[in-house]
């Protein structure tokens, strides 16, 4: 099963994406984390998160590129949030795919690899182009990967499911 999970900043997306992981039968869980830590704020905000998932029995994978290169001990449920720490990361890091079409193969690529290696998959993306309509050259690109990234997921997804303000609606498949 393959669900892809977006929403806008703050929605509940993460906890929905959670809650669908918490709620499979499927051990073990891995938790793919892509944001990568940069300085305090970056590293208190990680830990934070590893605090919240302590009790929840996720190992967490820390990838912040080269999704494609993720190989699971073992079967089982996987949370991946998320794609936009994803997309800035192959589109901006000196370790990154580099150009937009190199980073969507790469992230689309990376996602098709786990769906080999597991029995469940969550994959959490943002919602795309709701706050503007006029960005810097470089947030545009940004902005384009993630809406084709969240296309082309879609269209491999079973279930899809936005959430605004903690509320799931499924566009595709649906709730458990």
């Amino acid at each position: 099963m393959f669900t892809l999970v977006i929403g806008g900043a703050a929605s509940g997306k993460s906890e929905c994406a959670e809650s669908l992981v918490l709620a499979s039968p499927r051990h073990p869980r891995y938790y793919i984390a892509t944001m990568e830590p940069f300085g305090a704020e970056g590293r208190s905000r990680v830990e934070k998160h590893r605090n919240m998932r302590a009790d929840k029995q996720f190992e967490t994978i820390e990838c912040y590129t080269s999704l494609a290169s993720v190989r699971l001990p073992r079967r089982g449920a996987v949370l991946l949030e998320c794609l936009g720490n994803l997309s800035a990361n192959e589109l901006y890091s000196p370790a990154g795919a580099g150009s937009r079409p190199e980073a969507f193969a790469a992230i689309v690529d990376g996602v098709d690899a786990l769906l080999g290696q597991c029995d469940e998959l969550v994959v959490v993306g943002n919602e795309v182009f709701a706050g503007g309509n006029q960005y810097a050259e470089g947030t545009e690109d940004y902005l384009r990967l993630m809406a084709d990234v969240n296309r082309a997921l879609a269209k491999r997804a079973d279930r899809v499911c936005e959430v605004v303000c903690a509320l799931p609606r499924y566009y595709k498949g649906a709730a458990r």
